[in-house]
């Protein structure tokens, strides 16, 4: 298909502007050949699973970075993280290679925009070196004073959070009419441990049958707050529903296990459980800055930096910038009392400015250096991060980006895509995987990986101009880059109800109405920023939650990361009325988190259907000869697995002057259990060859294990047939992990009318994956339900029931209804910016 073609003949001497892979066999990559030129834009496309970034960063990354590793001395690349080889026999033409790849929470709450972006690095060195400082200050405060993520800057009261948290009367016992027994104390625990601190209660003399407000408040203080831990033995004659045996019980108080839970428990549904018990003010000390005293008492321009990271971006060149364009210095000197009017000052102020002039020009001016990470779109982390590289001046760099346009509404491709070629126009190279056709258009080079994913995809299919891939029948991008008439339109659905949500304040959302009809399919939309994934995730899935008296169900792996206590707004919904909701008896919440943390958790593990595996082995003849439980038939257990690895399939090894690196373990050559049980089989196959499976292949071969093959079907429905069941979570990309949890959730016994929440769920998807996405979304819808997505692709809102739009701008600027109704109707829209690109994909 023209792959190596470009290159400069033998025998002559000017430079080959091509770099070439030859030979890839990474991941499902077949033995590729491919060549691209240098000081380009290339993307590479195909559908999830396909190979592309295999081929991106697998191969050509991997390869760079391998490289860079072995010019550095040896004891500096013990230090480094370990890069195994790539399977290629050869990469020419290969600049060094800066990598930008989608992180998805990583972040915590202390992350900021500042910090993403080192501005408040910058920030804090200027009221460090250049600051006014109060009368009598005889020592001028180090940089890392004015932080509150550091011992000496944090606020002594809330140790740079900003915020504190109490819990009272009222927030552990929201109804005082109830007794012990029936509840009241709604902090504690429920089940046995709940049933227990009753126990303890009564053999201690409290009345548990009593109101909670008839009870004596010296009483309810000590149950609720008291630091005692008194140890009473239990009566099992007395207290039958908790033990048949005598046991010691120790007593804790309710304040004692919301706190215990939130700074020790490791599961983060107990800990949002406990966090609506708890109530969140801002600290009286440093007033929400997280800074000490001292650190306030410093201004520049007449302001603290507490006030100039609250500032938007633009506001804040506008106070800097008098100081950035000073042109007569003063002589550079240091006082205890001010330096603004030094060079200092200028040099670093004039950087500050043109640092937030990149973040302006990518269409960030309202975001604000304080700004915490968690409530950051993921378009807008993606630019913040590219504004970072494009200040560091880089030449004859390789860029290898991963989908710099997910997340992004089509508005703000715009100025993405400026970026990208001003980065070009430096002399450097870009190589893009992407999904976004727009994107594709703008590229001078396409690499289309294919035809299908996994086993199915692996190939080169096309390397060179965009326009040539229209001649290559087997691409499944083809049909969607030189699409020549939209995709039929659905009819609309009659709603069966309209829940009406009044008086939204959270956020940029400042007292705004909406309406959501139910039995639809309703898509949010509108610039990042303004507030579509605060609506849709925040606001309704916290409302319908409380609605509902228990919290959403999503994807119930434990998976879900540390929930910080500025994670979670407690206090989102107040203020909130709902009505017409009464209809919906469950919220289920789907998004892009990883359905697992370590190489254990899986495909096979996450659906459940390796349950019925492994049933299905513990029956054979020989397990039961055996006297095998299905136990004995995962890798987390010790008696079935390999001891040399302990189920995990490799090991490390580490090596003398060179970093550690992985290797595939020598015991049971990657298949995680022991020998012993692998004799058994069960149609032939051990249970290592069945995790080696894909679900196509599986779907045949279980086909007669009703809970298994049902779980297939619904992967193979959502187009995930290529994927091993074995595959560790770790290997899953975004898209993969979000298209798992929506399989999982379709193979469930359907329990009355939900409300499914979902964020930009066609992030990271091709166009091709997008269609069997949205056939599941409203067969969803058509099953009676209700759907609700933030999304950006307009072939998605044009297939909507009902779009709400939001902005019109971002930040201070968006947070309003700017227009609802069917697609048509905000296509036609004179204010909205989704209006135009939402007009096109209607267009006949």
């Amino acid at each position: 298909m023209g792959q190596m073609d470009g290159g400069r003949g033998p025998g002559t001497h000017e430079p080959d502007p091509y770099l070439r892979v030859y030979a890839s066999r990474v991941h499902n990559l077949k033995t590729v050949d491919v060549a691209a030129p240098r000081d380009s834009f290339v993307v590479f496309t195909g559908v999830s699973g396909s190979g592309k970034s295999s081929l991106a960063f697998g191969t050509i990354y991997a390869e760079a970075q391998r490289r860079y590793f072995e010019s550095v001395a040896p004891y500096a690349r013990r230090l480094l993280l370990p890069q195994d080889a790539p399977k290629v026999d050869d990469i020419t033409g290969l600049p060094p290679a800066v990598a930008l790849q989608q992180r998805r929470g990583s972040a915590t709450s202390r992350s900021t925009v500042g910090t993403v972006t080192t501005l408040s690095n910058l920030l804090r060195m200027l009221f460090s070196r250049a600051g006014t400082f109060p009368p009598g200050a005889t020592v001028r405060l180090d940089s890392d004073a004015f932080s509150p993520n550091t011992t000496i800057g944090a606020c002594p009261e809330c140790h740079g959070l900003g915020r504190v948290h109490k819990v009272t009367e009222q927030t552990l016992v929201p109804d005082p009419s109830l007794t012990i027994r029936d509840g009241a104390v709604a902090a504690w625990p429920g089940a046995w441990q709940g049933q227990n601190l009753r126990d303890i209660l009564i053999t201690l003399g409290y009345d548990i049958d009593k109101p909670w407000r008839k009870l004596p408040k010296r009483q309810r203080d000590w149950i609720l707050f008291t630091e005692d831990q008194p140890t009473v033995e239990i009566d099992p004659s007395q207290h039958p529903v908790t033990a048949d045996y005598y046991y010691n019980g120790t007593f804790s108080s309710a304040e004692r296990h919301v706190r215990h839970t939130l700074a020790n428990s490791q599961s983060a549904a107990m800990r949002r459980r406990v966090l609506q018990f708890v109530h969140s003010t801002e600290c009286p000390v440093c007033g929400g800055s997280g800074l000490r005293p001292e650190a306030l008492a410093v201004t520049f321009a007449g302001r603290t930096i507490a006030e100039l990271t609250a500032l938007p971006l633009t506001a804040l060149t506008e106070v800097l910038s008098p100081a950035a364009i000073r042109t007569e210095f003063a002589a550079a000197y240091e006082s205890t009392e001010s330096g603004e009017f030094t060079e200092v000052a200028t040099m670093i102020a004039s950087d500050l400015v043109a640092r937030i002039a990149v973040l302006v020009d990518l269409g960030l001016g309202y975001l604000s250096l304080n700004r915490r990470i968690p409530t950051v779109s993921p378009g807008e982390l993606q630019r913040l991060r590219l504004a970072t590289q494009l200040r560091a001046g880089l030449f004859g760099v390789l860029y290898v980006l991963d989908e710099p346009s997910a997340g992004l509404h089509p508005a703000d491709a715009e100025p993405l895509l400026d970026v990208l070629d001003r980065l070009r126009r430096a002399g450097n190279s870009l190589f893009v995987v992407e999904h976004d056709m727009d994107v594709v258009r703008r590229a001078d080079w396409i690499v289309d990986v294919g035809p299908g994913a996994g086993e199915l995809g692996g190939d080169v299919l096309y390397s060179g101009p965009v326009a040539g891939l229209a001649e290559i029948e087997s691409s499944v991008t083809r049909r969607f880059l030189f699409a020549d008439e939209p995709p039929a339109q659905r009819p609309a659905r009659t709603a069966i109800g309209v829940m009406r949500l009044r008086g939204i304040t959270f956020h940029n959302l400042h007292d705004v109405d909406v309406d959501i009809p139910l039995g639809a399919f309703v898509a949010v939309t509108g610039v990042s920023g303004s507030g579509k994934s605060t609506l849709v995730c925040k606001v309704l899935g916290d409302v319908m939650a409380r609605q509902l008296g228990n919290p959403s169900e999503p994807d119930d792996t434990g998976a879900d990361g540390d929930v910080e206590l500025l994670d979670i707004d407690v206090d989102s919904s107040v203020g909130v009325t709902v009505e017409g909701a009464k209809v919906i008896d469950r919220l289920v919440t789907v998004d892009q988190r990883p359905i697992g943390r370590t190489p254990r958790s899986n495909l096979a593990t996450y659906t459940g259907l390796f349950d019925a595996v492994r049933k299905a082995f513990a029956g054979t003849a020989e397990a039961r000869r055996r006297g095998w439980s299905a136990g004995r038939f995962s890798f987390n257990v010790a008696e079935g697995r390999c001891p040399t690895c302990q189920g995990e399939g490799f090991v490390a090894v580490e090596l003398l002057f060179l970093p550690g690196t992985y290797a595939t373990c020598p015991s049971c050559r990657g298949a995680r259990y022991s020998d012993e049980t692998l004799e058994v089989t069960y149609r032939g196959c051990t249970i290592a060859d069945v995790l080696a499976q894909t679900v196509d292949e599986a779907a045949d071969f279980l086909s007669d294990l009703p809970s298994a093959a049902r779980s297939l079907a619904t992967l193979r429905d959502v187009g995930l047939g290529y994927l091993r069941l074995g595959q560790p979570a770790t290997e899953l990309s975004g898209g993969e992990a979000q298209r798992i949890k929506l399989a999982t959730e379709l193979q469930r016994a359907k329990r009355g009318h939900t409300l499914y929440v979902l964020d930009e769920p066609t992030t990271g998807l091709h166009p091709a994956d997008v269609e069997l996405l949205e056939r599941q979304l409203h067969r969803l819808v058509d099953a009676g339900n209700t759907v609700v997505v933030a999304e950006h692709d307009m072939a998605v809102v044009a297939r909507a029931d009902h779009v709400i739009d939001l902005g019109p701008g971002g930040g201070d600027e968006g947070g309003a209804v700017v227009v609802a109704g069917a697609p048509a109707v905000v296509a036609a829209d004179t204010v909205s910016r989704t209006a135009p690109y939402l007009a096109a994909q209607l267009a006949p």
